[in-house]
């Protein structure tokens, strides 16, 4: 699912995961480097983001950019700014009990970004598979 609009373009896919297993893993600062082609590193007071939520991530050129939590509603949908600038929003719409929709958006002016929330959930769908393939063995 890709819709380009203004004030913000999103990108979306439908994985056979738990809309509340995605929610953890989404919120989950330890493992945003896992999935984040953005995010090298992390460091938060808290491990799961809330409203207000504040900290740096460390980007591929090694810079450390502060980070605060600027919308969040549980279980739904979460966005941030990083270095005070609107960046990318992330929700998840459960579509039954055993799949949902992953929804990145970005504001129309990073539109280009899109590719790089692509990656991500992608990443995420992967992360996600081989975490349930290894508890059922």
């Amino acid at each position: 699912m890709l819709k380009i609009s203004y004030p913000l373009c999103e990108i979306g896919y439908t994985l056979n995961v738990p809309a509340e297993d995605v929610w953890d893993f989404i919120t989950d600062t330890t493992r945003w480097p896992k999935w984040g082609p953005s995010v090298t590193a992390v460091e938060s007071e808290e491990r799961f983001i809330q409203q207000g939520s504040r900290g740096r991530v460390r980007i591929p050129l090694g810079l450390w950019v502060p980070f605060v939590i600027t919308d969040y509603k549980d279980k739904t949908y979460w966005s941030w700014k990083i270095w005070g600038i609107r960046a990318t929003g992330h929700r998840t719409e459960p579509i039954d009990e055993r799949r949902c929709t992953l929804i990145f958006d970005v504001p129309a002016l990073a539109a280009p970004y899109l590719i790089i929330c692509w990656i991500a959930i992608r990443r995420i769908q992967n992360l996600l598979k081989r975490e349930r393939n290894s508890s059922q063995n």
